[in-house]
This record gives structure tokens, sequence and C-alpha cells, in this order.
């Protein structure tokens, strides 16, 4: 990774940057911040940067054979020592170095922008926490007490190092104190508090604030192809945070899915579309399990918004202006003679899509009694 794919952050590379070329590499340094601010990015661009040969004034080259192999995680002067867990296939004794191809994809497939949960999640740990254990530090150890392969430095990126067991931190305070020669340990922590005083008082700081708004809506938009209205709203709820920002337009085009199909689904109701509705169901189908119950549960929302409107409590609906709408139209078709069914419908669907029933057969039914329903008075 280069310091140009880190969003934002720009005094914290030029700070990197200008210790590397004036050759004030500290041995030990903590990354310290917030989720989502790019701490585990700036390591990697900043262990790049220390490694190639070739680096410029702002940047390692890209292009020369250590920043290849270090864009694919795969220098071998290059370790990670990362929380982890028993799973179905490490059944005892987890450590980093059984992880390390899970680490690699996961990693370059999200540019280094995750937090540990997403990370527990892709390694499929279940309800258990991540930990580093004193497995972890003795690997780390005997690798960093070899010669460097091919670069000056041997460099090691300690992952939410505040997961460390108490023996874990203990034993890699010897290496911190007495580190091989031209090794730097670069620490990444969100929890200072949860952090050894002796790790903190060994190592320089270097805080990671939370990423600029206007560099997380510029990121949204070249990155993700928003449009500028949406990078904005969604780069202000952020809170600098880019998993946030990930998150609020995940949801955003989810929700935006969510509306049209409901949309189409309900007119194709009203008009007693019997041989559309059958190919709607076949298309819903295809959408995976989760997305149909959170289209039912989408459904749901708008019969009970539908009282609101239907009270005269419109002003206390929350729905884009395009939602509200359409809601304000669909909810005087929602009645006390047809409301108590249809919210028992969507929710037996619910349940029966839970219970890994026919999503097809499910919609079709579920669409051939909403025809009959929509017309009680």
């Amino acid at each position: 990774m280069q310091f140009k794919d880190v969003i934002g952050q720009s005094a914290i590379k030029q700070r990197l940057i200008q210790s590397a070329r004036e050759n004030h590499v500290s041995h030990a340094q903590l990354f310290l911040g917030p989720a989502g601010s790019g701490k585990l990015p700036l390591a990697l661009a900043y262990a790049q940067y220390i490694l190639c040969p070739n680096r410029t004034e702002t940047d390692s080259c890209g292009v020369c054979p250590t920043c290849q192999k270090m864009q694919k995680l795969v220098h071998p002067d290059l370790h990670f020592v990362v929380p982890t867990n028993t799973t179905k296939s490490v059944k005892s004794n987890p450590e980093s170095d059984l992880f390390m191809e899970e680490w690699r994809e996961f990693t370059l497939k999200n540019d280094g922008y995750f937090n540990d949960t997403d990370w527990y999640a892709f390694l499929d740990i279940e309800n258990k926490q991540g930990y580093m254990s004193v497995r972890d530090a003795a690997s780390l150890l005997r690798k960093l007490n070899m010669k460097s392969y091919e670069g000056e430095y041997k460099i090691a990126i300690i992952w939410m190092a505040e997961k460390m067991r108490v023996d874990t931190a203990n034993k890699l305070l010897k290496l911190l104190e007495e580190p091989p020669e031209k090794t730097v340990f670069l620490l990444i922590a969100e929890d200072a508090e949860e952090l050894l005083a002796t790790i903190k008082s060994r190592t320089t700081l270097v805080k990671v604030p939370a990423i600029e708004t206007s560099e997380v809506e510029k990121a949204l938009m070249e990155r993700l192809q928003c449009q500028p209205g949406q990078a904005h709203d969604a780069a202000m709820i952020s809170e600098g945070n880019w998993l946030n920002a990930c998150h609020s337009v995940q949801e955003s085009e989810d929700r935006k899915f969510f509306f049209t199909t409901f949309q189409q689904w309900m007119r194709l109701c009203f008009r007693a579309a019997y041989s559309e509705i059958i190919d709607f169901s076949a298309n819903v189908k295809g959408i995976g399990r989760e997305k149909q119950k959170e289209l039912l549960d989408y459904g749901l929302r708008i019969i009970r918004n539908s009282l609101l409107f239907n009270n005269n409590l419109a002003e206390i609906v929350m729905l884009p202006e395009d939602e509200k709408g359409f809601n304000s139209k669909f909810a005087p078709f929602v009645n006390p003679a047809n409301l108590a069914q249809i919210a028992e419908l969507f929710e037996e669907a619910i349940r029966q899509i839970e219970r890994n029933g026919n999503a097809q057969i499910i919609f079709t039914d579920v669409s051939f009694k909403m025809v009959g329903l929509l017309k009680k008075k």
C-alpha cells in the first residue's frame, strides 16, 4: 500500500515520510486512533516506504520488486501479529501464523479498512473474542532474530495490540527493550486504556485522528462513485470514520432497493397482475433469504407508517421525500378491515423464509392474498 491510497491524514503522512527520509525511524511506534481512521493503511504505507529502495519525497515507488511484494503483503521482512481464536479448521492453539493466508486476503480485499468485528466474522470464530497468545510473541521473536532477507529493515505490524494477553505483552516487552538491529515495531490500537502501561511507555505515539469530513466525502465519490449529495450526507454523519461512511452508503443503496421493489410489488397487487406477480416472485427468489426478510420487514414499516398517515400524524413519519410520497398514497388502502391480516401475512412469510421455505411460493402466496386484502374497505 502507498500513502496515496490512504484516505486523508496528510499531516500524519508527512510526519512519517520525514522520519524515514531523515533516518529517524523509531524502533517502536504506536498508531493510536479511532476505528475507521486508517491506522492499518497508514502503517502498511509507512512500512512500504521504509523498505522501498526507490522512494520519492512523497511516496514509495510502487513498481520495484520490494513494492510489488509489499502490495501483496508477502515481503519476507514484513511480519504480522493479529488477534485470532479457534475455528472449524484450527481447533486448538490458534496463532497468527496459522491465519496469514486469510489475513492477506481480507486485508487486500478491504484496502486495510476494517475493524476487529469484521475480521472475526471473516474467520468465523462465532461468539469468541480474538486474542494474541504467548505463542504469537515467541514466533515473532524467532523471526526477528534472523537477518533480514532483502531489505535493510525488518518490520513487525501488531494489529489491535490491546488484544494481547498479559503474558504475551510481557514477552513482547523484551523485544521492545532490546530490539534486534534494524527492526521496526508498528503497534496499532484503538483503546489505550487496554494496553499495558509498560508497552505504551516503550513506544513513540503516532496519534491518528478521525479523517477530515471533506476527505471522506471526496473518497466516497472517487472510490464508491457516490453522487455528490449522497457523499456529502454520508460524510457528515460518518464522524470521520470511513467504515461508518461506507455503511451509510450501503444502507442508502439497500433502502433504495427495498423501496423500489416494494413499490413495484404493491402496484402489481393493486392491478391483480397475476402473471407478472409470478415473474416478480421468481426474481425475488434470487436475492437471498436475508434480503427477502428485509423486504418483508420494510413492508411492515410501510404498514405501520400508514397508521400514522391515517391518523393525521404524517409529520412524525421519518422517510425520504420519495418514500414518504408513496407511503401517503399507499396509506388509504390500509384500514381496520385489513390491517391485522396484512401484518400477520408479512410476519408469517418472514417465519417461513427463516425455516427455509420456498421463497417463490411464499411471495406468490402473499401477493395473491394481498390482491384481495387491498380491496377491503
